[in-house]
């Protein structure tokens, strides 16, 4: 990947994320494509007519993000996976950090993906899956007027009751996000551990809030 399609990957990873961040109503009741379909629809309308959400207003967008996103995601999952074998030795505060400053850095880093919402529209590819499947891909394609962004995502059946499915990664342009971080996080393990993860991690949100 080069890094014009690696920057365009990482831009529209966020987005793919804020894109499910609509109300859970019904969702354990839905099946998971018209689950995905919904929340993306509903959530593309929403960000077509809020201005400061296009801007790339981060401390909005952090507020949508924990009281939209995260219902919708096993972000403990994501995180867990990004970070390998280095998550089942970390202490509970260590894996807590990690997941706090992981989500720091995917919405501040990638806040103005949400500028180049303008005309798009959502478009549901036939779900290859049966009804016993605890675990399935939902793949989905967002067309304007610029070139369409392939976005799949991986969801999990949660075992609570009512808790419906759960969003553990995703896929743009053919590239699965936690694939993308696992190489970078495992760089930074082998050289410093997890505590020298979180470290970097702490220092390159720091970095992007001085930037916004």
């Amino acid at each position: 990947m080069n890094r014009r399609s690696l920057a365009r990957f990482l831009s529209a990873s966020v987005a793919a994320m804020l894109l499910v961040a609509a109300p859970l109503s019904h969702a354990a009741d839905e099946a998971p494509e018209a689950l995905i379909k919904r929340l993306s629809t509903d959530v593309l309308n929403t960000i077509k007519a809020d201005k400061t959400l296009q801007s790339g207003d981060v401390s909005k967008i952090m507020v949508l993000v924990d009281s939209k996103i995260m219902p919708n995601v096993n972000f403990q999952r994501m995180t867990a996976s990004a970070a390998g074998p280095a998550w089942r030795k970390a202490t509970p505060e260590q894996q807590k950090r990690l997941q706090e400053e992981f989500k720091t850095l995917l919405v501040r880093t990638y806040a103005g993906a949400l500028s180049q919402v303008s005309d798009q529209d959502v478009f549901m590819k036939p779900l290859r899956a049966s009804p016993e499947d605890q675990e399935l891909v939902v793949r989905t394609e967002i067309r304007g007027r610029a070139d369409p962004i392939q976005l799949d995502y991986r969801l999990e059946k949660t075992p609570s009751q009512g808790a419906g499915w759960k969003i553990y990664d995703l896929n743009v342009l053919g590239v699965w996000l936690v694939d993308t971080y696992r190489g970078q996080f495992a760089q930074e393990i082998n050289a410093k551990g997890i505590d020298g993860l979180i470290a970097t991690l702490t220092e390159r949100n720091k970095a992007n809030a001085r930037k916004g």
